[in-house]
């Protein structure tokens, strides 16, 4: 049995007609973005579910290089402890991160180590795209799984190889970034629309005066802040993330197979169409039969095939009508007026789609 889901957006009267939306909630700002960091590190106080040495041999160099750096000489000895674990460490430095923040990290195993529970990172400098270190990290790792086993059983559950350390990085070099001097500002839609993209410029134009955004596609909207004239850019942009705009959505339904959910959007529209549907079941039984000579008598036992094989049709739904549709309710109300299976109701929406009668987009994950 599969679960099904069929959700849609008119069953719900607040989703039906969201209402105004904050511009902050649509575009990105270009240039107020963050930059992604990693790096390499050591994780140490593990019990005994790092990496084994052997299968990891960066493990090892990156243990005597630290050591050394410790003041501890530790060339030719030869060691192998399974408290540690080489990792990767990664955090994304936010817009405006100023010298002495702190940011979240994400810390994954490399090796072959079973698990990260309780371990420690050690201090971990963390690289940007250019090469400079921008932050450090160190502290207690949250794993997000856990590991048991035994002689001859073992169980997982999550993922212990990975976890994070909240706050666990000091950001020690910003970006250089001269907000104020910006003269233009553009802003990127999400979702791009030529329609939501003229709303909101008509919204800005309205709200901070004409000439103070134009539309240049689809996806971009230029916000001229020196013509503004109210305050710096920073005051410019509180003032226009807050400006609600109604957004345009695509007609659009999405199927996932794998799960049995569909979702459709509010102007989704059927064209009257007539739908008949039906199973058709074979199956197939294998069932051999021993046979075995008399007693005392000469011979050998023998495997005799049995197969039993029979087709099975469903009655179906018939040759049922769906109206055309002027809302999502009505088409709603239509698909289920067929009263098929789930997954069957997937296969008709296809074929509906398929046959023209679907006004909108279709996508299957």
């Amino acid at each position: 049995m599969f679960k099904f889901a069929f959700l849609a957006l008119c069953l719900f009267p607040a989703l039906a007609n969201a209402g105004p939306i904050r511009i902050k909630d649509l575009v990105e700002f270009d240039g107020v973005r963050g930059n992604d960091l990693v790096g390499y590190g050591l994780v140490v106080g593990l019990n005994g579910t790092g990496d084994g040495i052997r299968n990891a041999p960066f493990t090892e160099e990156i243990m005597s290089n630290l050591l050394e750096r410790l003041g501890v000489n530790v060339a030719g000895e030869q060691y192998r402890p399974k408290n540690v674990a080489a990792v990767f460490v990664t955090a994304n430095l936010p817009p405006f991160a100023r010298s002495g923040g702190r940011v979240d990290v994400t810390v994954s195993a490399i090796g072959d180590a079973k698990s990260l529970l309780g371990g420690t990172l050690v201090m971990t400098p963390l690289n940007g795209a250019d090469g400079q270190i921008y932050a450090v990290a160190q502290g207690t790792i949250i794993a997000g799984g856990l590991a048991a086993e035994g002689d001859g059983a073992r169980v997982v559950q999550g993922v212990p190889t990975a976890g994070t350390i909240p706050s666990g990085a000091y950001v020690e070099r910003e970006v250089e970034f001269d907000f104020t001097k910006l003269e233009e500002l553009r802003l990127a839609l999400r979702a791009p629309d030529f329609t939501t993209a003229a709303r909101i410029e008509s919204a800005i134009n309205a709200d901070l005066g004409r000439g103070s955004a134009r539309m240049m596609d689809a996806g971009t909207v230029m916000l001229n802040v020196r013509s503004i004239g109210k305050g710096s850019p920073a005051h410019v942009l509180s003032r226009v993330e807050n400006i609600r705009v109604e957004p345009e959505t695509k007609a659009r339904v999405v199927v996932d197979q794998r799960s049995g959910t569909i979702v459709m959007g509010e102007d989704v529209r059927i064209s009257r169409v007539a739908v008949a549907q039906g199973n058709l079941t074979l199956r197939v039984e294998e069932a051999p039969t021993v046979v075995q000579p008399n007693p005392f008598s000469e011979g050998q036992s023998i495997v005799v095939p049995n197969t039993s094989a029979s087709i099975t049709t469903a009655p179906g739904t018939g040759l049922a009508e769906v109206t055309g549709g002027t809302s999502l309710s009505e088409v709603v109300a239509g698909l289920n007026a067929l009263g098929v299976a789930p997954y069957d109701m997937i296969d008709i929406l296809k074929s509906i789609n398929a046959a023209g009668a679907l006004h909108a987009e279709f996508l299957v994950n």
